[in-house]
């Protein structure tokens, strides 16, 4: 088979700028793993059905395995590994440590992305909503409550960090452009 022209294609990942020459039929799963060198992100079927390769495109959860690199050109990507402040774990990846929502841990980063994009546009889902979030990404090691329950927490505790900090500044403070006090 005779090997295609390659395209140059910028994309910022995690927060970090990166421009490569790819093969235009390059996956984005494949790009993030064998290019990036982010393996977080996993390659579990190769059809789309479980989820284990989702990230965060340009604000939406998708399945990496569905999206060639050559179309994420000018896209800001999140993946599991960007999620985290430096050694400080996302809210998120906290509950799912202490409720025990993994177990091998292969479908937990699309878990936990799907999970993220879920509480970005709704804080508080009721517990259908969080099942029907994350009705595209399987697990075949827990029986999916624990799961519900991580979310749940994380829902709390990103409520209880966004309130008290609410609090602060309506203590008299007047807020900096990006919400700090000053």
């Amino acid at each position: 088979m005779e090997a295609l022209p390659k395209k140059k294609v910028a994309v910022k990942i995690n927060g970090v700028e990166q421009t490569r020459a790819v093969e235009p039929r390059l996956l984005l799963v494949d790009f993030l793993r064998d290019v990036a060198g982010l393996t977080g992100t996993h390659v579990g079927c190769d059809t789309s059905i479980c989820g284990a390769c989702t990230v965060i495109l340009n604000g939406t959860a998708v399945k990496s395995c569905t999206v060639l690199t050559v179309q994420a050109d000018g896209a800001d990507i999140l993946t599991i590994e960007g999620l985290a402040q430096g050694e400080k774990l996302h809210p998120l990846q906290e509950a799912f440590w202490e409720c025990h929502g993994l177990q091998c841990g292969f479908c937990t980063p699309g878990m936990i992305l799907s999970a993220y994009q879920l509480l970005k546009r709704n804080p508080q889902p009721t517990e259908a909503e969080i099942r029907h979030a994350l009705d595209g990404n399987l697990c075949r090691c827990t029986g999916y409550q624990h799961i519900v329950d991580a979310v749940r927490m994380a829902a709390k505790r990103m409520k209880r960090k966004a309130n008290g900090k609410k609090k602060a500044i309506g203590s008299g403070q007047k807020a900096g452009p990006e919400g700090r006090r000053r």
